[in-house]
């Protein structure tokens, strides 16, 4: 938000964090996103010391995509396409793989990594998709829940596209529940990554955002409630390093 002053920054944001304001959480996250796009990647193996890609792997492996190697899966606020050219170079995938995210210019950077394989960038709102229902055997979402304006419509979309006995799989950050996990969790997140955040990627937001969203984000078990009431069956979850973040997998009903 380069136009806005400090204090309209820093109510904008915590709007976006918590959800309160979901057109103001929707501008501030297309536009946050947009703009730290060409830093994305860095950061993301920086902050986690690597462990990104590991949790990526997990979340990838839980969509048990060899069901149907020849199928079309959905990777929902794919940014700058990790989990969507993971997924299309796997040894015995023939699918394709449709990249969907509403901050455009994440797509663009990534552009160069496709290389021939088989992922199609799509700029579309998860609230909103502009598909077929029925129409995809799987669908994962990598980092990317939290960002949602509304969730419960986000969870309903995915329902809405997944074919009969299509797998949904969230990787998303948790708040951990041991008490000194949580106090060093609490410590590096709300003042080592802002830092690191702001002097790398140059934005003076986006890296405290991180934080508050997920502090606001719903635990575990609330996340497979909203699972199950999107109507979604044989919800169940795991949590990945101490209780920093969690994997959890959904199947929508076969007829």
């Amino acid at each position: 938000m380069t136009s806005a002053g400090p204090d309209t920054v820093e109510a904008i944001e915590a709007a976006a964090a918590t959800g309160e304001d979901a057109p103001a959480k929707r501008a501030y996250v297309r536009q946050m996103f947009s703009e730290i796009a060409p830093r994305y990647d860095l950061l993301n193996h920086l902050l986690s010391l690597s462990l990104d890609r590991w949790w990526r792997a997990r979340a990838l492996s839980a969509l048990n995509w060899q069901r149907s190697p020849d199928g079309v899966f959905l990777d929902l606020c794919a940014g700058t396409l990790d989990v969507a050219i993971r997924l299309a170079r796997q040894a015995g995938f023939g699918g394709l793989v449709v990249a969907s995210d509403f901050a455009v210019p994440m797509l663009q950077t990534a552009q160069g990594k496709i290389q021939g394989r088989a992922v199609a960038p799509l700029g579309a709102d998860a609230q909103s998709l502009p598909l077929r229902a029925d129409s995809f055997h799987g669908a994962i979402v990598a980092f990317g829940a939290r960002n949602l304006a509304d969730l419960d419509a986000g969870l309903q979309e995915v329902f809405r596209v997944l074919r009969p006995g299509g797998r949904f799989v969230i990787l998303e950050f948790q708040t951990p529940r041991n008490g000194l996990v949580r106090a060093a969790y609490r410590l590096y997140f709300h003042h080592v990554v802002p830092l690191i955040g702001r002097l790398v990627s140059g934005h003076r937001t986006a890296y405290r955002y991180l934080p508050e969203s997920v502090a606001h984000f719903p635990s575990e078990k609330e996340l497979g409630d909203r699972l199950t009431r999107a109507g979604f069956v044989d919800v169940r979850w795991q949590s990945l390093t101490f209780g920093v973040c969690a994997i959890h997998v959904a199947e929508k009903t076969a007829p």
